[in-house]
């Protein structure tokens, strides 16, 4: 007999898919450099694969085991983002290309692909637990358009630089995902006894941190190149290094008995990636690199600590990961940096790749005898494309407070069946779970059966 809740989700999802076949089958096809007839040579697939595959891990493993801090939702969280990314995908090669013209598919393409697989993935983390895999797929075919939408926006019309796009992903996905939470607001979420980790369910997120913390230079630096690209690694280096000491040392600061919180090591850490990436590329000196790596570790292990349990008392926003610390305010740091970074910047301290990072800036030639030295005419100064950066920003937040809340008024329909009271951040709705090892409260059926007597707490599994 087949399931009615089951038949919810896969009826739509395999329509979906279908449609995606017949799109890409009349539609997409190889980038010229991958054709076998009239290819285009040379192709620069070998030179972008390894970054491709750094931010595929990044993508399936860091990202996914992250989320896997909950102690009774570690096979949804680690699944749903493997379903989620794969679908984003798919679906953000389509959005690209209709939107660009260009319906070749190569490893550019694969690679930004993924990045649009993150933006939702970050707004998955605010909403985990909370929501059921058909809203979250809902969730993720509207949020894939939006922002590519603010994308296309900010680099075409604004012309604004945001390599590691902290401002178009992290910041987007972030507070976007903080919109749909505050819409779907529940107060049996606050009453829930499954909130929570287990000793190996944190083991296991940090997993995540580590892949997310090793390959994010490739994050930062993927889509650039030469001199750009060397400097985006560095600076993602610097920051990360710099932001973890930060982390460590605020953490211990902030306990009452010096002691270290793993919440605050599986995110935080991870913040001074997310605030070197719009300025990454840019010669802001190593120095600069570790300040936005030091203040992000400290403003994010801040938030985790004060500012998240107030958003949820006081606003009824319930951010399940803390996205707003380690993907919201870091990528409007670094927003900001990046602002600042182009304010004064000079053709004198960065020579040509002040064109190439901020090309509405380079001079406009009307004629071979006007002069070279015509910037403050023909193109933008510094402080003006520094107010394009915010401008950026301000666009990004825009689109996705107001288009995360309408998602969310869209995901409140009954029939979406959201998880109500006991079947919060329970992987025992959607997946048939083992009985041994599995921490039960004793508040819900176990494969739809009822909990045995001895699953009645949470159950402890010795580590040897």
């Amino acid at each position: 007999m087949v399931n009615i809740r089951s038949i919810r989700l896969i009826v739509p999802l395999t329509i979906v898919q279908i449609v995606f076949l017949i799109i890409f089958g009349l539609k997409i096809e190889y980038h010229e450099t991958a054709k076998a007839v009239d290819t285009v040579k040379p192709s620069t697939a070998s030179g972008l694969y390894p970054m491709f595959q750094d931010v595929h891990v990044m993508i399936y493993i860091g990202f996914g085991f992250l989320m896997t801090f909950l102690k009774r939702y570690g096979y949804s969280a680690v699944s749903f983002n493997l379903l989620l990314a794969a679908f984003c995908a798919q679906w953000a090669i389509i959005v690209r290309a209709a939107i660009s013209g260009n319906w070749g598919v190569g490893v550019m393409e694969m690679l930004t692909a993924d990045f649009a697989a993150a933006t939702i993935l970050i707004s998955f983390g605010a909403v985990l637990g909370k929501t059921g895999p058909l809203q979250l797929l809902i969730m993720a075919f509207i949020e894939v358009v939006l922002a590519q939408v603010n994308e296309h926006i900010g680099l075409h019309y604004l012309h604004t630089a945001d390599v590691g796009e902290s401002m178009f992903i992290h910041a987007f996905g972030a507070y976007f995902g903080l919109a749909v939470a505050r819409v779907l607001y529940d107060e049996e979420v606050e009453k829930s006894r499954k909130e929570g980790a287990v000793y190996h369910s944190d083991l296991f997120a940090m997993i995540g941190t580590i892949f997310l913390w090793l390959y994010w230079p490739s994050f930062n630096g993927g889509a650039v190149e030469g001199d750009q690209q060397h400097r985006a690694f560095i600076n993602t280096y610097l920051s990360l290094l710099a932001c973890t000491v930060t982390s460590f040392i605020v953490s211990s600061l902030v306990d009452k008995r010096g002691r270290f919180d793993m919440v605050h090591i599986q995110n935080a850490t991870l913040a001074g990636g997310v605030a070197v990436g719009t300025s990454a590329h840019m010669p802001i000196q190593p120095w600069g690199a570790m300040l936005l790596g030091t203040i992000a570790g400290l403003i994010s292990v801040l938030g985790y600590k004060y500012l998240t349990p107030a958003l949820s008392s006081k606003l009824k926003l319930h951010d399940t990961c803390g996205v707003h610390n380690l993907h919201g305010m870091p990528g409007v740091l670094a927003a900001i940096g990046g602002a600042v970074a182009a304010a004064m910047s000079s053709k004198e301290t960065w020579g040509d790749s002040l064109y190439s990072i901020f090309t509405a800036m380079e001079p406009t030639m009307q004629n071979s005898t006007m002069s070279a030295n015509v910037t403050e005419v023909m193109g933008r100064s510094a402080m003006a494309q520094g107010g394009y950066q915010m401008a950026a920003l301000a666009v990004t937040l825009a689109i996705a407070i107001v288009g995360g809340a309408i998602t969310g008024f869209i995901l409140k329909i009954p029939f979406l069946d959201s998880p109500k009271e006991d079947t919060i951040f329970d992987d025992g709705v959607s997946w048939n779970v083992a009985e041994e090892g599995y921490p039960g409260s004793g508040d819900l059926p176990l494969n739809g059966k009822s909990y045995p007597e001895k699953h009645q707490e949470d159950t402890q599994i010795p580590m040897l």
